[in-house]
């Protein structure tokens, strides 16, 4: 049997029409490389299996009974999975032409790196943020006082979102956001595979600490490129996927600080999601063409305090 170069992990949950994007963006890669795609489907009702069975036999499907999660979903992948790199990819994700073939051959080149991922677009084809710094209570604090939106070049201000920067050069970063990863399976056997405790959110930070702390190279790589559409599952649930997002950063920080920083983080949460009502609020008053929006985001804030007050305890 041939060895595996690549194996190419997606992750599924009801999004049947992203997902055939993802997987025929992928297909029409032009590689050289000997590779395997496996979907790890979440137990979709959307006709997500159906359409894999009919239109891709070559791919390799895995059906969990229910919602796992997606880190323990890729886990499940990686298990299933034997290629040299395995590559995460969301399934809201096109990826472009060369964008696999330029990772592979980076990852080649530089063997101390863990992990990398490419330059992410939008739908629109602008530069979205894929890379972030790590974070901290005086980051948190600046992007609740916008001090990152009002000083965006700024370094000292922007450092968590890396507002700073405008992603056009490698660079060696704190962490890339999960939506798509080339990652080195000799890394992942070192330390370990993701962190099941994470449902959704939060892995992708706790994973590329322990890469960092394990040695490893976590790098930006401009010169590939995929759109990320954004969306592909949460956006059928959008309130609790937001809720699943401050539980799953709250995890991080429990994992990595002390209690009195714990309930810095909680306290400044709030303060961040009552600031958020606020202008929210005063938008449902003032800008009638964007009412539900915003009322729907003052829900989420609302929520936000609701569950941060309730962790304080």
């Amino acid at each position: 049997m041939e060895s595996i170069d690549l194996s190419i992990i997606i992750v599924s949950w009801n999004a049947k029409d992203y997902l055939v994007k993802c997987l025929d963006s992928i297909i029409n890669q032009k590689t050289k490389y000997r590779h395997e795609i496996v979907v790890v489907d979440n137990a979709s009702i959307d006709g997500s299996l159906e359409v894999l069975r009919f239109k891709y036999p070559g791919v390799k499907v895995i059906q969990n009974s229910d919602n796992l999660g997606f880190a323990k979903a890729n886990n499940i992948g990686i298990a299933k999975s034997s290629g040299k790199y395995v590559c995460f990819i969301n399934s809201d994700v096109e990826v472009l032409e060369n964008c696999i073939e330029n990772m592979y051959i980076f990852m080649e080149e530089n063997k101390d790196v863990g992990i990398s991922g490419p330059k992410i677009l939008g739908k629109d084809r602008i530069v979205q943020r894929s890379c972030m710094g790590f974070p901290t209570l005086w980051n948190l604090f600046s992007r609740s006082m916008a001090l990152d939106l009002i000083f965006p070049k700024t370094r000292l201000f922007g450092s968590h979102m890396m507002t700073y920067w405008t992603h056009d050069s490698i660079r060696e970063v704190d962490v890339i956001n999960g939506c798509f990863w080339m990652v080195r399976r000799e890394a992942i056997i070192q330390i370990g595979p993701l962190d099941e405790t994470f449902f959704i959110y939060g892995e992708d930070i706790d994973w590329c600490r322990r890469f960092h702390e394990s040695g490893w190279r976590v790098i930006f790589y401009p010169l590939a490129e995929a759109i990320h559409y954004g969306g592909g599952s949460s956006k059928n649930a959008p309130l609790r996927f937001y809720i699943e997002m401050q539980k799953a950063n709250f995890l991080y920080w429990k994992k990595y600080h002390n209690r009195i920083s714990q309930k810095s983080y909680l306290i400044l949460r709030i303060f961040h999601e009552s600031i958020r009502a606020i202008g929210h609020a005063a938008s449902v008053i003032t800008r009638s063409n964007e009412r539900s929006i915003s009322v729907h985001k003052v829900k989420r804030s609302l929520l936000s305090i609701s569950w941060a007050a309730r962790s304080m305890f």
